[in-house]
C-alpha cells in the first residue's frame, strides 16, 4: 500500500517559516487527491491543507492566507510552505492521499513554533 515519509519539520519563532517535504512511493502519485494534516495531543488529525489530481488547492480556515501547498509528480512529492507561524500551528504534520485512497500513515514531521 502507499507509504510516505515526512520531512522538514523544526523550530521556528512566531511570524517564521517553514517548508515541509512529503515523499511518497507505493503509487501512481499523479492521479490522487493529496492533503497534509496535523494532530496535536489529545486531539483528532485534522486536515490542514489538499491539493486535487488537477493542481487545485484549498486550506483550512486557520491557515489559509499563510500556508501554500504543492505537489510535483516527476518525483512523487508534496510539499507545504509555512509562513507567518503562529504558536497554534505547533503539531506533528503528516501528508497522505485523500479517500478513498488513503494509505498507512507515516510517522511525521514535528513542527514547533514559539511566541
Amino acid at each position: 500500500q502507499p507509504q510516505f515519509v515526512e520531512s522538514g519539520g523544526g523550530s521556528a519563532q512566531s511570524g517564521g517559516s517553514l517548508k515541509l517535504s512529503c515523499a511518497a512511493s507505493g503509487i501512481r502519485f499523479d492521479i490522487y487527491d493529496m492533503a497534509w494534516f496535523r494532530q496535536t495531543p489529545g486531539k483528532e488529525r485534522e486536515k490542514v491543507a489538499g491539493i486535487s489530481r488537477a493542481n487545485f488547492p484549498n486550506y483550512a480556515d486557520a491557515v489559509q492566507g499563510r500556508f501554500t501547498i504543492s505537489r510535483h509528480n516527476t518525483e512523487n512529492t508534496e510539499k507545504l510552505q509555512m509562513n507567518n507561524l503562529k504558536p497554534e500551528d505547533t503539531a506533528v504534520y503528516d501528508c497522505n492521499a485523500t479517500e478513498p485512497y488513503r494509505g498507512c500513515w507515516g510517522q511525521g514531521t514535528q513542527v514547533t513554533v514559539s511566541s
